[in-house]
């Protein structure tokens, strides 16, 4: 019979060879993560998780249809650095977004050899949380105990991540964290270009790098809601490539008020969101899409900047088209349209920003190439691109 753990609760396990099993009300994107005895992964090599799916002892197999994957531990080939192996789960993509909206998930640890069931957790007290921590394989001297942990994240994975170090490289990277507020005013913001920003009542806008142009009409009415798509398609002959949409709201400071990616797929209640991971950039028009209510953002988002990251490393210039486009919502009319052309051999791009200026925003193309695999290696290079 299996020991069903309170929250803290743990139990010794009896087998070598386990599977934890991760069951909701909708499917979840499931990792685990190889924990060192200071608390935190060694590198990213020890993220097990849909990008990366196995390392030494751990690896993530795939859930029959509609269902979550299951995490298979070998205890007997985890390196010996490694002291725990955390199971979590990220709720926040498109139809899940919080445990208030699909009830809190529940694990169970079995013997892989015999499908016996060993253990189970359902945490408790979770509503607004987009990720959670399950529960813990950990070592007790030669042997191997599982620990329910039923920890749970509003800010999704980026909340784990800074948890547990985990890093962009293999070097690892803080969370960026909003700086102090100074005591006088914010500067004034100087205009997003040199030029007077191109007008919409025309249509369609195609910018080229550091133009910009005013949302809004010659009536002076802004238009509030839009969705930014990013499409590409891989270089002929050569391997699919995981580029990844992203958006960072900066304050009139300079200071990170929150972030969307792949992670973290909301922010400000909606005001911001994602459509999710695509990994190939295989089929027409866009790959992915942040949708954007600037009536619904907070009076302290100054800024908001888009950039292009490629997850695997592959350097831009094996992209054969991508583009970056604007597009009204309520209409569907397309608006600007920014061609990222004459590539560079990095990792990612700045695409473009905006600003917000009295009641209207202005948008910049930008098309300043950086490196970096997420958009947290970003954060530097798109404050700059705001002075």
């Amino acid at each position: 019979m299996s020991l069903r753990l309170a929250k803290g609760g743990n139990c010794s396990l009896d087998a070598l060879l386990v599977v934890v099993e991760v069951t909701g009300e909708a499917p979840m994107d499931v990792c685990a993560l190889l924990v060192d005895a200071t608390g935190a992964v060694r590198s990213d090599a020890d993220v097990v998780s849909r990008h990366r799916p196995k390392s030494p002892g751990v690896r993530l197999e795939p859930g029959p249809a509609g269902a979550s994957a299951a995490v298979r531990i070998d205890t007997s080939a985890v390196p010996a650095a490694v002291d725990r192996i955390v199971v979590a789960v990220n709720l926040d993509r498109p139809g899940t977004q919080t445990t208030g909206h699909v009830g809190t998930p529940t694990a169970v640890v079995r013997d892989a050899a015999s499908g016996r069931e060993l253990s189970g957790f359902k945490p408790t007290g979770l509503a607004a949380e987009t990720a959670v921590l399950l529960l813990e394989i950990y070592r007790r001297g030669p042997a191997w105990k599982v620990r329910a942990v039923g920890q749970g994240y509003a800010n999704g994975l980026a909340g784990i991540a800074a948890d547990f170090g985990v890093p962009i490289d293999d070097t690892p990277q803080p969370t960026p964290r909003l700086p102090p507020r100074p005591t006088s005013p914010p500067p004034t913001s100087p205009p997003p270009s040199s030029s007077a920003p191109v007008s919409l009542d025309k249509g369609l806008v195609i910018l080229s790098a550091n133009q910009s142009v005013m949302l809004g009409n010659r009536s002076g009415i802004p238009f509030t809601r839009f969705r930014m798509g990013l499409g590409w398609d891989p270089a002929r002959f050569r391997s699919a490539i995981d580029l990844d949409a992203s958006c960072v709201a900066f304050d009139a400071w300079g200071g990170t008020v929150d972030i969307v990616f792949f992670a973290h797929l909301h922010a400000f209640h909606g005001a911001i969101a994602h459509s999710g991971d695509n990994l190939t950039g295989a089929g027409a028009g866009d790959d992915e899409v942040i949708s954007v209510h600037l009536d619904r953002m907070p009076a302290d988002v100054h800024a908001l900047v888009f950039t292009v990251t490629s997850y695997r490393g592959q350097k831009l210039t094996r992209i054969s088209r991508a583009f970056c486009r604007l597009v009204d919502d309520p209409t569907n009319t397309e608006l600007v349209r920014f061609e990222l052309s004459g590539t560079q051999p990095r990792t990612a791009v700045l695409m473009c920003k905006l600003v917000r200026q009295g009641p209207v925003w202005i948008m910049t193309a930008l098309g300043e190439f950086a490196d970096g695999r997420t958009v947290l290696d970003l954060i530097a290079p798109a404050r700059s691109a705001l002075m």
